[in-house]
């Protein structure tokens, strides 16, 4: 893991989140700086995009709709872990939300991975909430004989939350949330689903009339362009191109040249060919400037007039397949 940059005490809580998923069986990237995620680790098939913050309230909107169009292109779970909000400390087996992207402590993680504890209470506004299983509610209760009324009476609620409850309609306070549990002598509570990937959004996929980049277009990739991020673009190629050519359909990790010298180029290289091998995607670097130039630092280059004699996606993949087994 290589680290850049990064203010001492995030830096100790990145370093400190690292050794943890390393640990514990996870695959972990270099840590990038100034990306709107600041590391990825991979444990089979779950994929991590980790955000960390001192303070949570500094996440913005457009920090949250970039992770979130990454997230959603490779698949993965987007988390942040936070130290405070405002001025007080985040607790231990919450999950808060910023814009969408669930936010959790440092012990929280410590939980889920050393111990499996996984937490149920959720902060939003008006207080702290739980999930309850409806289906385990009605079914007791008709097992026990308990009309709704007879139900609501004894976890003093009304008849119409029961009914809510039952039908996954609202959430819970924990201390209701506890005293039906304790009436039916069941657990009813739900673990908070971490691990989802982002909801796709329609602006994700770059409108062609803008053509840019050209080429990719031109050859049938879909590309999402990124702004905070150790890469300057996602291609996804044809469906029909992938189950042709590639036994999945995972993104391609695009970079431009766009006027950077060799050595910011060879850097970025580093960090690609990082998260290249971490995320299970390719990767491949596009040059304007014509040279003889095949790849950087292990990452396949192909040049703008290479792929202007090119006729689809297909042809293009096949020469940074090429590329990369000779680099």
């Amino acid at each position: 893991m290589q680290k850049f940059n990064i203010p001492a005490q995030r830096d100790h809580i990145l370093i400190e989140i690292n050794e943890l998923l390393s640990s514990h069986g996870f695959e972990t990237s270099n840590i990038y700086d100034r990306s709107c995620f600041d590391m990825v680790a991979r444990k089979d098939f779950l994929l991590l995009l980790m955000k960390v913050l001192i303070n949570v309230d500094g996440f913005t909107g457009e920090q949250a709709e970039e992770i979130k169009k990454v997230a959603n292109t490779f698949l993965a779970s987007p988390i942040i872990v936070g130290l405070k909000s405002k001025n007080e400390f985040l607790e231990e087996d919450v999950v808060y939300e910023r814009h969408g992207i669930p936010v959790i402590a440092l012990e929280t993680l410590r939980s889920m991975l050393i111990e499996e504890i996984y937490p149920e209470i959720f902060a939003d506004r008006g207080g702290y909430f739980v999930q309850i299983d409806g289906n385990i509610i009605k079914e007791i209760r008709e097992e026990q004989n308990l009309s709704r009324k007879d139900l609501a009476d004894l976890a003093h609620v009304s008849r119409e939350t029961i009914y809510k409850y039952e039908n996954g309609m609202v959430r819970a306070f924990p201390e209701t949330a506890m005293m039906l549990e304790s009436i039916l002598n069941m657990k009813i509570t739900l673990s908070i689903n971490l691990f989802r990937v982002p909801e796709p959004e329609k602006s994700n996929i770059s409108d062609k009339t803008k053509k840019e980049p050209k080429e990719l277009f031109d050859l049938g990739f879909g590309v999402i362009k990124t702004n905070r991020t150790p890469f300057d673009a996602l291609a996804k190629p044809e469906a029909e191109t992938v189950r042709k050519i590639r036994k999945n359909d995972g993104p391609l990790i695009t970079n431009m040249e766009k006027n950077r010298n060799q050595q910011i180029l060879k850097k970025m290289a580093v960090n690609v060919k990082d998260l290249s091998g971490v995320t299970g995607t390719e990767a491949v670097f596009i040059l304007d400037t014509k040279n003889d130039m095949n790849c950087i630092e292990g990452i396949p280059v192909v040049h703008n007039w290479e792929m202007g004699e090119m006729k689809n996606s297909k042809e293009f993949l096949k020469l940074v397949k090429e590329r990369k087994e000779c680099s």
